[in-house]
């Protein structure tokens, strides 16, 4: 079995490449350009009101059901809840009843206000909504749009309903979704600023240039703010969840960096070799950036695969991480080339210490570190591999537990009002009148003989009820054909025992309770609203397992026509997610690092977390997996020796994956800064998966596995193998040694 020789970059990437690093001037002004021109539509969005909120619709689901049966028999009652908590510690609010009686009926002045109730007019209960000692209370107030849709004039107006009472030192908080509107807006610049400053301390260290230090820095950065100003224009169309632009930051940074570090890696060498400098930009760019292309187009489609979800909250939110992934690929197959023809051969001129770049092992003089390593793999795969196996499967073991919910106010920091607003509902009325589940019998077909039957039949049913603290009395509509009642959970609304009960109530009790009759039963509310979504999108998980990994397993395959290393890669990023799951359950939900994190108690984990980690984890993971595996590809190509090949990818390819690996983990985890609890949870899951991916998962069980497969790495079926398209990640031709049997 012989080798092709080397492989010789060619097409339109190398093309490309070449124009960009001769051409840097013009490439500067058409990136600058292009930026003046989204900072201007930037400036009209923000005067026609681009929109981020975290509404979202669940169409045919029970919750939604019972919403619309309420506004439709009695709109006052229906439409979107949220209380306005009132507390004085002095005297009794009663004192204050005229202040009071001024905030309702101003409150009931403003837009897509349905009703507000005064506390002080509604008969007292152990539920509210005055506290037995008088001293706190609340206003229900029902839009009938999602508060959380509105903008800050519309928060003013609210303000300034309340305003007398603050004025006459009563304390006035805002629960539920006003609560969230509420809050003050997401600051990230301090964990992009730690992220930026890591990624330089990597960069130098592993590299030693200030400016090959700076070149992906800069790169990425303008990729990440153009991505970003593209998301700002499509928020004037459609409503983006509000941690979008975090998420969008997050994920542009961290491939946008390992983007053009894979390229400033390989023109390095290029140059240190005496090559032309633009002949170098452009070879770099048709190998590595080959590489970077596939790799981007995964990330890509493993987040368009959210829209499998059928959730259209989850699938802007894989849209907003997928448009800062297809600026920084942009901006690596450009940018970055013309920035390394700006710079020349002056690129090491400026440095902390010698400047190293790839060598492959015939041309290593010292044979030490990553070369000796590699050695070491190639000899011992078993013992590798079955450490790996050990490390993964116990940093897995709390993903058997793992439970999705909603995070509540209760976690939040008390600087914002929803958690002050929770702190003083459970204080005075229960944890659990902070999600209250309203009960919606529809007997509009029941005939009157029939509703005394009905009446007995739920009230019974609602009797002695377990999880409840406490269950209002029976209340018809006004047309007299609905039925309605309020159950105040035991338990906050995160807790496990109030996802039970609501449960209960959907499963067994409601369809005992209409037995016979032609009525039909709902529960809705806020926290029920999110237990549906939940249930939703673990229902549909495993579908957009399937999808991401199996397209993810055609790339491969395409690219490297090899069924074991296609499949081999799918399994093992499935491993690595595994393990960060794994990590986030301890951390967040057993609560063994909230504190330290600043997250109040533990917590449930975010409905939508897993599946969005699943898809950027999956997406991110093929970076590291392209890139190794085209090295790898590329000696076995042209050795035809199947355990060299894989020594050699791993030594040639491992620092630059451990810097890479590093620099994004580094982005992500300043993220857990953040006052946010969803982007804490993202930012530990994504960075805890990025580093078990890189060293565990990549520089441990890939190499050995592989070695053990030696060259049944690339094996294809014959058949097969001429179905498939050429995808060449290393920028060479044709279809070389191994690739069908």
């Amino acid at each position: 079995m012989s080798g092709r020789g080397e492989p010789q970059a060619r097409g339109p990437l190398l093309r490309l490449g070449e124009w960009c690093a001769r051409h840097f001037l013009i490439v500067f002004m058409v990136w600058l350009a292009a930026l003046a021109a989204l900072g201007g539509l930037q400036g009209l969005n923000k005067a026609v009101g681009g929109s981020f909120s975290d509404n979202f619709t669940l169409p045919g689901t029970q919750s939604l059901t019972g919403l619309d049966v309420l506004k439709a028999h009695n709109p006052a009652a229906g439409g979107y809840a949220t209380p306005v908590v009132l507390h004085d510690a002095a005297q009794p609010l009663t004192a204050f009843s005229s202040q009071i009686g001024g905030t309702v009926s101003a409150l009931q002045g403003l837009p897509h206000v349905l009703a507000a109730t005064n506390p002080l007019l509604v008969s007292p209960t152990t539920a509210g909504p005055l506290s037995a000692d008088g001293r706190t209370a609340y206003i229900t107030v029902r839009f009938d749009i999602p508060p959380t849709t509105l903008d800050n004039d519309y928060l003013n107006g609210v303000n300034q309903a309340v305003a007398p009472l603050r004025a006459a030192g009563v304390e006035v908080e805002y629960g539920g979704p006003l609560g969230e509107l509420a809050r003050p807006q997401p600051n990230d610049t301090l964990s992009e600023g730690i992220g930026f400053a890591a990624a330089v301390v990597v960069l130098l260290a592993g590299f030693g240039s200030i400016l090959a230090a700076a070149l992906p820095l800069l790169a990425a950065l303008v990729g990440v703010v153009t991505g970003l100003a593209w998301l700002g224009l499509l928020a004037t169309a459609f409503t983006f969840s509000t941690v979008s632009p975090t998420l969008a930051t997050m994920i542009g940074l961290g491939v946008g960096i390992d983007y053009c570090l894979f390229l400033l890696t390989c023109h390095r060498q290029n140059v240190m070799d005496g090559m032309d400098v633009a002949v170098s930009a452009g070879r770099a760019v048709a190998t590595s950036g080959r590489a970077v292309l596939v790799s981007g187009c995964t990330v890509i489609i493993a987040l368009a695969g959210l829209w499998a979800s059928g959730i259209s909250f989850v699938g802007k939110l894989g849209t907003a991480a997928a448009l800062t992934v297809v600026t920084a690929v942009l901006s690596a197959l450009t940018l970055a080339p013309a920035l390394l023809g700006l710079a020349g051969r002056r690129i090491d001129r400026y440095h902390v210490r010698t400047p190293v770049a790839e060598k492959a092992p015939d041309t290593t003089e010292n044979k030490a570190g990553w070369h000796r390593y590699s050695q070491r793999v190639e000899r011992h795969p078993w013992r590798f591999l079955a450490g790996g196996l050990v490390i993964v499967g116990i940093l897995a073991i709390p993903l058997f537990s793992i439970r999705l919910g909603h995070i509540g106010d209760g976690a939040d920091p008390t600087s914002f009002t929803d958690r002050r607003a929770y702190d003083l509902m459970s204080t005075a009325f229960g944890p659990g009148s902070n999600g209250p589940l309203t009960v919606v019998v529809n007997g509009t077909r029941v005939p009157p003989t029939d509703w005394n039957t009905l009446v007995h039949q739920v009230t019974v049913a609602l009797t002695n009820l377990p999880g409840a603290a406490s269950v209002s009395p029976l209340q018809t509509t006004t047309d007299g054909d609905v039925l309605t009642a309020t159950v105040i959970p035991t338990a906050s609304p995160q807790a496990a025992s109030t996802t039970d009960l609501i449960d209960h109530l959907k499963d067994s009790v409601l369809p005992k309770a209409v037995a016979g009759t032609a009525a039909h039963g709902y529960v809705t509310g806020t926290t029920v609203v999110q237990v549906d979504f939940a249930d939703l999108l673990t229902s549909r998980l495993p579908l957009i397992i399937a999808i991401v990994v199996g397209l993810a397993f055609l790339i491969i395959l395409t690219v490297f026509h090899g069924l074991p290393v296609a499949l081999k890669a799918a399994l093992l990023i499935l491993a690595s997610i595994a393990a960060s799951y794994g990590v986030v359950v301890a951390v967040f939900q057993w609560g063994w690092g909230g504190p330290t994190l600043d997250v109040n108690g533990t917590v449930p984990i975010e409905s939508y977390v897993p599946m969005m980690m699943f898809a950027i984890v999956f997406g991110l993971s093929m970076d590291y997996e392209i890139f190794l595996l085209s090295r790898a590809h590329e000696a076995w190509l042209r050795t035809g020796d199947p355990h060299h090949s894989v020594a050699h990818a791993l030594e040639i390819t491992a620092r630059v994956i451990t810097c890479a690996a590093l620099i994004m983990t580094s982005v992500f985890a300043a993220f857990i800064i953040s006052e946010n609890i969803v982007v804490k949870m993202l930012g530990l899951g994504l960075a805890v998966s990025v580093l078990i991916d890189a060293t565990v998962i990549r520089l441990v069980r890939v190499p050995a596995t592989m070695t053990l497969l030696g060259k049944n790495n690339w094996w294809t079926p014959r058949r097969l193998d001429r179905l498939l398209p050429r995808l060449d990640a290393e920028g060479h031709d044709g279809p070389g040694i191994g690739s069908s049997a």
